[in-house]
């Protein structure tokens, strides 16, 4: 493991607003900037009255303004959503306000439900076009020849490092083939962790961005003083996952003192599933979860996400957890 970084959703806790919640972003941002943290990533998501980075590039140049040096960028880019033109223009005026601090994550999913994905797209094509749109960025992103037509100004020149986000076998392909570094969404997917990583690393193509794969394991943290602290504020994170799968979307619940009062078995037993791929307890308890983890996929970089309703919580949760990797991440180069 060579990194550990956050990707973070902007939780919208109930009883706050979304101005909380960016306020939030900032305060954490800058905490992991100052215990190590490599990069710091925000996510595309719309219609989600609970999350606040839905104009994920506007969110980005607001932590990259308020950060010095950890790398900023998405976690990902939604790009069904957008015409890759606009990415480039986007990413590429962020690269030139903040040079070498900026990392464009793509996704395939619309990040949302299909009427909201019609009422961003207005006129949805039935193909899947994400590889080509994939390559036409990073023609965007080069040095363009003379005789290009089409240029993004600015973007051309800045070579923005482009990755590919997936929570199945089809991103490992891709960012296989296109030599691009990968991001698997385990900690909202874990099934196909494992059979991705293997695909990606043995199929990789070196390529003009990459030499060799560049893998990162996603992994849902919650961390505190004590176990049961821990598993106590992650109930808010499961709480609102499981509104989401029944069609009740909304801001991040408190946390409860037994979820299983308030989520059917069924729903809680598929909500456990989704959110395996995580850490939940003190110190000592994350450090060995973390490091099972870690022993098992052997990731490039860890990419860790938690959602907590308490603010002070969250960013000891963070602080916690940024401690843990550090200390894998040396006991691993020893």
């Amino acid at each position: 493991m060579h990194h550990y970084s956050i990707l973070d959703l902007c939780p919208v806790p109930e009883g706050s607003t979304a101005s909380d919640a960016l306020r939030n972003t900032v305060d954490l941002a800058r905490l992991a900037e100052g215990v190590g943290y490599h990069r710091y990533w925000l996510a595309e998501h719309h219609n989600m009255p609970g999350i606040a980075s839905a104009a994920t590039a506007v969110v980005i140049g607001h932590v990259a303004a308020a950060t010095k040096t950890i790398r900023v960028g998405a976690g990902g880019i939604m790009l069904p959503n957008h015409a890759p033109l606009i990415v480039a223009e986007q990413f590429g005026t962020l690269a030139t306000l903040f040079p070498g601090r900026i990392d464009l994550g793509l996704g395939r999913a619309p990040g949302t439900d299909m009427a909201t994905a019609r009422a961003l797209r207005r006129h949805m094509a039935p193909e899947d076009s994400f590889p080509s749109d994939v390559v036409e960025l990073l023609g965007y992103f080069g040095d363009p020849a003379a005789e290009t037509s089409v240029r993004a100004f600015p973007g051309a020149g800045t070579h923005v490092p482009v990755w590919i986000l997936g929570s199945s076998l089809y991103g490992a392909q891709l960012a296989a083939y296109l030599g691009l570094p990968y991001a698997f969404a385990s900690h909202f997917a874990p099934t196909h962790l494992e059979e991705a990583f293997e695909i990606y690393r043995a199929s990789f193509r070196p390529s003009q961005w990459l030499a060799q794969p560049y893998a990162i394991m996603a992994v849902g943290v919650c961390a505190a003083d004590t176990d049961d602290q821990a598993r106590f504020l992650r109930s808010s994170q499961m709480l609102a996952f499981a509104r989401l799968r029944t069609g009740q979307p909304g801001k991040l619940p408190a946390p409860v003192a037994d979820i299983s009062t308030v989520v059917p078995a069924s729903v809680l037993a598929g909500v456990e599933q989704a959110l395996a791929c995580s850490a939940t307890g003190s110190a000592s308890t994350i450090r060995r979860q973390l490091g099972s983890l870690i022993d098992s996929f052997k990731p490039d970089e860890v990419l860790v996400t938690g959602m907590i309703h308490d603010h002070a919580a969250r960013l000891r949760s963070f602080q916690i957890t940024a401690e843990v990797l550090s200390e894998l991440r040396q006991r691993i180069a020893a």
